[in-house]
């Protein structure tokens, strides 16, 4: 248990026995938080429980405060809990308790900030799910590191987790992509051919015709037309396919599942979920085509499941593609990690679920905004090399698969993002990737030099520790399975890069205050220990994000 979580536990144990003494009225206990005070003085830790119970109690909150101060009952790592005007109680950490958390962390290693869930759940995180017509571009890469981090930290707050892309090799779009890859390859063998007015234009596609024909020569003209633009279709989409696995594998992502829209017609599936719609009555035929009935759940409008000229819409198989997830592989929780442009597919979604019988709430849609490319002050639009929109793989081979992680993960999903190209690519204390591995760097360089000296931290006192930039430390490093687990609640990683850099910020001061070889040499075992302790924190938290840890720099 978190300490945030067992401070949680002892001011719900205090009311009721507050209530029990006859210090409170009988109430319900509300929901509250526990705070981390903005200010050092005000504590550790803070509750405000006292202000929402005033009014229902008709009681001055500071009485309220203090009626549950006097019940709590301090364990060994609170040093005191005071109750602070308008009603705040607040709660003061032990020094003594937290150098032994030194010892904890060293114990656990590569464990720590793992914490266990009260209830683990079987849960599925799709992201990316680019269709495969061409190169992946940024705004999948940032939904790319938010999936991978997002499902690494569930893993750590005790979940199962399943990995998932699901490639949308079926509908209008991989028709468009047919016809565009057929046109290049007639062009590649020296055939005129009229590119399609609805085709992708990429440089890519004629570099994959030139490809197929290497590898291929004319085989597909030499088929009947259909049959041979459907074979070419097939490579290219696996080409695609290969292209987007290797960026994604450069970007340190890695999929359990990767699932194909068009087994859900092949399998028989799509056409069990629409008849298990209509036997509930939530599929009506008008205007030539079948309709979803969404008005039925409360949505503004009703939505088209297969088109007047019979072809399926993408709402459709996704409808087939979740009731998968729930009913036949029967995650408890599903996470899609789409785009921002996805925004009027989520309600619609959600009534979906509802129709097949789900719990809506199982489903969680974030939607990722859009990243904006700079150099400094300058929006870079296009590829200075190809003249098109920039992809993934450019600013990955640019900037490096650390720098995007960091990045693309330093700001909530919901927010639109800059994200500077020439600041990822300094190696100065500006930019915030080079300044932590830096940090990580010197730390391991402080381990080498003492091992060269034959001092060995294992024997170390911790309780020979106690200066203010060494408890400051300390405090921030016992932060991170709070982290783990906070994250895991609200779904939102974005907070792990900020950690970091006020980890590197903490170490940086401790190191410049406190001299860890020195002439004691008990006290420099202990603080060589802290050292190392930080060391393992630190790695931790930039293998959450998937972010390299270099020895040396």
């Amino acid at each position: 248990m978190t300490v945030r979580n067992e401070i949680h536990r002892l001011v719900a144990d205090a009311f009721y026995r507050a209530q029990a003494a006859g210090d409170l009225p009988a109430l319900e206990l509300p929901e509250f938080a526990v705070e981390r005070p903005a200010r050092p003085e005000h504590g550790d830790f803070a509750v405000s429980l006292a202000l929402r119970l005033a009014r229902a109690a008709r009681m001055p909150p500071l009485r309220i405060a203090e009626a549950i101060s006097r019940q709590i009952n301090r364990p060994d790592f609170l040093a005191r809990v005071e109750v602070a005007p308008p009603g705040f109680i607040n709660f003061f950490l032990d020094d003594r308790w937290l150098c032994r958390q030194v010892d904890e962390i060293l114990a656990a290693g590569a464990d720590y900030g793992r914490v266990p869930a009260a209830e683990p759940l079987n849960i599925q995180v799709e992201f990316v799910s680019a269709n495969p017509v061409g190169p992946l571009h940024v705004g999948n890469g940032r939904g790319a590191v938010l999936g991978s981090t997002l499902a690494s930290i569930l893993e750590l707050a005790g979940h199962r987790v399943t990995r998932e892309y699901y490639i949308n090799d079926a509908g209008s779009q991989m028709d468009a992509f047919y016809r565009s890859l057929w046109a290049r390859y007639l062009q590649a063998l020296g055939h005129e051919a009229e590119f399609p007015a609805d085709g992708y234009p990429g440089q890519y596609l004629v570099d994959i015709a030139r490809e197929v024909v290497a590898e291929h020569g004319d085989r597909f003209v030499r088929m009947p037309e259909a049959e041979g633009r459907l074979a070419l279709g097939k490579v290219g989409v696996e080409k695609v396919l290969g292209l987007i696995r290797r960026d994604l594998a450069d970007l340190r992502v890695e999929f359990d599942v990767w699932y194909s829209e068009q087994s859900l017609y092949s399998s028989g599936l799509f056409d069990k979920v629409l008849g298990l719609l209509r036997e509930r009555g939530f599929v009506e035929e008008r205007e030539g085509a079948l309709w979803f009935v969404s008005t039925a759940l409360g949505e503004d409008k009703d939505n088209v499941l297969i088109r007047s000229n019979g072809l399926p819409t993408y709402f459709a198989s996704d409808i087939a593609y979740h009731y998968d997830k729930f009913a036949i592989r029967g995650f408890d929780r599903v996470i899609d990690i789409w785009g921002a442009d996805h925004q009027g597919h989520v309600p619609r979604m959600k009534a979906a679920i509802q129709a097949l019988g789900f719990d809506p709430d199982r489903l969680t849609i974030i939607l990722t905004q859009m990243v904006t490319l700079r150099r400094g002050a300058e929006v870079v639009r296009l590829s200075k090399r190809t003249g098109e929109i920039i992809s993934l793989r450019e600013v990955i081979d640019e900037v490096g698969a650390d720098a995007c992680r960091y990045f693309f993960l330093s700001k909530s999903a919901d927010t639109q993002m800059d994200f500077d190209l020439e600041l990822a690519k300094q190696q100065t204390q500006e930019n915030p990737v080079y300044y932590i591995q830096y940090a990580h760097a010197r730390i391991c360089s402080i381990l080498r030099n003492a091992a060269e000296r034959g001092l060995d931290y294992a024997g170390g006192d911790v309780a020979r520790l106690g200066h203010p930039a060494e408890l400051r430390l300390i405090r921030r490093l016992i932060q991170l399975p709070e982290l783990v687990e906070n994250a895991a609640q609200t779904l939102e990683p974005h907070h792990f890069p900020h950690y970091a850099l006020d980890l590197a910020d903490e170490f940086h001061a401790f190191y410049e205050q406190c001299r860890v070889i020195s002439e004691d040499l008990e006290l420099s075992r202990a603080r060589l220990k802290l050292v190392r302790a930080t060391q393992t924190v630190l790695a931790n938290t930039l293998r959450i994000m998937g972010i390299n840890a270099p020895e040396r720099m």
